[in-house]
């Protein structure tokens, strides 16, 4: 069985500020009640205790880890949960000591002792949490789990730390690297975004396929509105200011509109020399994460902390590239980001907690780049380059998050990232194939060799760089 990643397990909906650290655990307590109910033991409970491991250890509290395991343990949904209910459920479970387990059954929780911070990693990977039920009959039942990026989660432990997770399905056109890629697309003469397609129908309808792309895309439109609209100081204690809305109001000045789509038919009237289009860019990309910093609903792209780059460069290429773009084009761009996402997953990582930024921001750069080269007419050679190239030049990004929130320079990053993805999208249009030096391939296998010789202070544990340059107390 090959190992199939869906488009839809590369963009996820869910709440921020990380895939790795919020919904990820968020998802495995889901399970863990899963696993409760299936062992028939789910009415025995009596208390349940969590051991945070590792990063989600060290950085848990700045991620909001233990508000997620709290709200998945009370049975929430982190794509479908109304946010405004967020704080409420919180402050319940604090206020009574009680929590109301799947949402059916109250048992006795006090959060500052049954959730456990662990600083010690466990072998498999550096993001692992371990629920504990105790039962009515004095027994225990435990479950592990790692969170391994992306809002992926997994339990047995493998050979080695790429994340080989197969997940069960039959493409007819699977793909691990992207010379296989390239190589289906020339023997079909077909482009990515089609070979793409067509493994996805075997997985759903094609109106299924369709619609869900464009509630990806309304969701990633929704939250750059969001964004640029919002004031304020961000959560968390570093006293950062929203700085989306007033670049936002800087550029667009007194347009009227009263929705996501008229705001972005508006957007497309406005002045779009150079400088403007940078501060387009990066008011989208800022928009995107600092709705995330304050546990607004994302799309995992591939991660949380990286949510912006995509957005940001597809709303580039439809207000200001390519004015008749719509529906068609957006996904495209959305199956094309998805399938060199999973090149990445596959091949290397998109846990900065086991690769540092470079799997977060430097893989959202990469999809992003690439997805916009196709849609600007690149060939799959070229959309390939694209996201070497964007790739090549993100080795070696660490991440090291002031008090372990998705912040500082977290935030910024993202603005970075998109930027190098349109550069890198034009590069490659520009460029003949046969004459690039470096594949794909190449700089997947490096981006891997690279994480594994990176210092884990520089893996989300808050204990390098920026992290311990600038305290709480500088802010």
């Amino acid at each position: 069985m090959e190992e199939c990643i869906s488009v839809f397990d590369m963009l996820k909906i869910g709440v921020g500020p990380s895939s790795s650290h919020t919904l990820g655990p968020w998802r495995a307590a889901e399970r863990f009640l899963t696993e409760l109910r299936e062992a028939t033991i789910f009415t025995e409970v009596t208390r349940i205790k969590i051991d945070l491991y590792g990063s989600l250890s060290l950085t848990g509290k700045g991620h909001a880890t233990d508000l997620a395991v709290m709200l998945g343990l009370s049975g929430q949904d982190p794509e479908y949960i109304p946010i405004a209910n967020i704080n409420s459920i919180i402050q319940n479970i604090e206020n009574t000591n009680t929590i109301l387990l799947g949402d059916e059954k109250n048992i006795p929780f006090y959060f500052l002792q049954d959730i456990v911070f662990n600083k010690n990693f466990l072998p498999f990977h550096a993001n692992a949490l371990t629920f504990t039920a105790y039962l009515s009959d004095e027994k225990e039942y435990a479950s592990t789990f790692y969170s391994i990026g992306g809002g992926f989660v997994v339990k047995e432990e493998r050979v080695n730390a790429k994340e080989k997770v197969k997940i069960k399905c039959a493409f007819p056109y699977p793909i691990d690297k992207a010379t296989e890629l390239l190589a289906i697309c020339r023997q079909k003469n077909k482009s990515i975004s089609e070979i793409v397609f067509e493994n996805e129908k075997s997985m759903r309808s094609e109106d299924t396929i369709d619609h869900e792309l464009l509630r990806i895309w309304h969701t990633m439109l929704e939250c750059m509105y969001i964004g640029c609209h919002s004031e304020g100081i961000l959560p968390g204690g570093l006293n950062v200011r929203r700085r989306a809305f007033d670049m936002h109001q800087n550029l667009i000045g007194l347009s009227n509109y009263n929705s996501p789509q008229s705001w972005l038919e508006e957007i497309r009237k406005t002045e779009v020399k150079f400088r403007q289009i940078l501060q387009w860019v990066s008011t989208f990309a800022l928009a995107v994460n600092e709705v995330n910093a304050a546990l607004g609903r994302v799309v995992t792209a591939p991660t949380n902390g990286s949510a912006g780059v995509i957005p940001a460069v597809l709303m580039y290429y439809l207000v200001i590239e390519n004015h008749q773009a719509g529906n068609k084009e957006i996904k495209k761009f959305l199956m094309v980001a998805g399938e060199i996402g999973s090149i990445f997953k596959k091949g290397s990582t998109i846990s900065a907690a086991m690769g540092g930024c470079q799997a977060e921001i430097g893989v959202s750069s990469a999809m992003a780049a690439a997805a916009l080269c196709e849609v600007m007419g690149g060939t799959p050679e070229q959309v390939l380059m694209a996201a070497e190239i964007a790739m090549e030049h993100h080795l070696g990004l660490t991440c090291d998050p002031i008090a372990g929130l998705v912040q500082i320079p977290c935030i910024e990053r993202n603005t970075m990232g998109a930027i190098k993805a349109i550069n890198a999208a034009e590069l490659a249009l520009q460029t003949d194939p046969k004459n690039a030096k470096v594949p794909l391939d190449k700089v997947v296998d490096t981006m891997w060799q690279t994480a594994k010789d990176m210092n884990n202070k520089y893996k989300e544990t808050s204990e390098g760089g920026l992290a311990i340059a600038v305290n709480m107390a500088d802010c």
